[in-house]
């Protein structure tokens, strides 16, 4: 065999060889964009199946606050009038520690959920940049920037100002709870826990509307109402130097302590209700102190009026004047809805101007019969 016919076949051979080669090379790239829009099928189906498990523990969530929130109101009286005895008193709500321990953990599965979803968005982002850089080498281009580039992973949602506020009202519920001995009065111990417990029902309620457990428009008519009036009576009372706590909107025992001082100080009945005579008293107290502090007193009495007017009790003007027209209309508000009729603006007085409020647009003011969930509300 000559020279050149040896160089000739080895030029053959040598040409073989690199088609062959160049179809391995892009059979590998083939390969290797199956293997990347596999992974991202994956992915997205792992981000389908953490938004299923995160809707199912948000229910799971909102059933377990209202079992929790129901036995709240035995104490709070919310929602359903009752009458607490000798005995839950001195128990102190011992039968809230299991619907509180499921609530709890329950808000623990959702935390938990969402950042589940979290994790499964950032691991599709990265397959998806994967997929990119794949298809970019098997076509001889660089992949965009973009697509190299997978989505930062989210930040830690802040924690929202209705879940602080139920973890200030478990803390002052165990406060009022400890607080309760032997030789506490029980009209007195009966008035601390249901300040507490009211405050506590409220905050929960207030987090169960801001986690969309109840999505009702009306309801958070009526909860900014109220809300309004408690956070303005706070800051009257702060202006009358009675109060140095957070103006939070939270009509709990840190409010009613500051109604005691004012009545103490004016040698009223200590009820921590705000009554007619507190209301003047108050009045009078801003008044001498003029300036902005003298209209918080007006505003606190028109916030009851627009709250009585929206709820179907009060005609009369907006002008903040505590009249005993207005008494009267706080008192068939109560009467109406089966609470204590006292003419008084208490954490009681509160909840049933939301109740009103919320039944108000569909039927007319009457005794409202026990329903199967609670309603939200701002304040507590």
């Amino acid at each position: 065999m000559t020279t050149r016919t040896q160089r000739h076949r080895s030029l053959v051979v040598s040409g073989i060889l690199l088609v062959l080669l160049s179809g391995c090379s892009g059979e590998g790239a083939d390969t290797s964009v199956k293997v990347a829009e596999a992974a991202v099928t994956a992915k997205e189906k792992a981000l389908t199946e953490a938004e299923e498990a995160e809707k199912a523990a948000a229910a799971e969530f909102c059933t377990a606050s209202t079992t929790y929130i129901t036995a709240i109101d035995r104490y709070g009286d919310v929602l359903n009038a009752t009458a607490p005895t000798v005995g839950d008193v001195r128990d102190a709500g011992s039968d809230l520690a299991d619907p509180a321990q499921d609530a709890q953990e329950a808000a623990g599965a959702v935390a938990e959920a969402r950042q589940a979803v979290a994790t499964a968005e950032q691991e599709l982002a990265e397959a998806q940049a994967a997929l990119a850089t794949a298809e970019a080498s098997a076509a001889g281009t660089s992949p965009s920037a973009a697509a190299s580039s997978p989505t930062a992973s989210p930040s830690p949602t802040a924690t929202p100002a209705s879940v602080t506020r139920v973890q200030e009202a478990e803390a002052e519920l165990a406060a009022a709870q400890s607080g309760i001995t032997d030789s506490t009065p029980l009209a007195e111990a009966a008035e601390q826990f249901n300040a507490a417990a009211v405050a506590l029902e409220m905050a929960w309620l207030q987090l169960l509307g801001d986690s969309g457990c109840l999505t009702d428009a009306q309801q958070d008519e009526a909860a900014k109402a109220v809300d309004s009036y408690t956070t303005t009576l706070q800051q009257a009372l702060a202006d009358a130097g009675y109060y140095d706590a957070e103006v939070d909107g939270v009509y709990g025992p840190k409010t009613v302590a500051a109604v005691e001082a004012l009545q103490k100080a004016n040698g009223l009945p200590q009820t921590g209700t705000l009554d007619k005579a507190s209301e003047q008293a108050l009045r009078s107290e801003l008044a001498v102190k003029g300036g902005a502090a003298a209209q918080e007193a007006t505003a606190s009495t028109a916030a009851v009026q627009q709250t009585l007017k929206l709820a179907g009790y009060w005609d009369g003007p907006v002008d903040g004047q505590w009249t005993d027209a207005l008494t009267d209309a706080l008192e068939e508000l109560q009467e109406d809805l089966g609470v204590e009729v006292t003419g008084t603006v208490d954490a009681a007085t509160i909840a049933a101007l939301e109740t009103a409020i919320a039944d108000a647009r569909t039927t007319p003011p009457a005794t409202p019969a026990p329903s199967e969930s609670p309603e939200p509300t701002a304040t507590g």
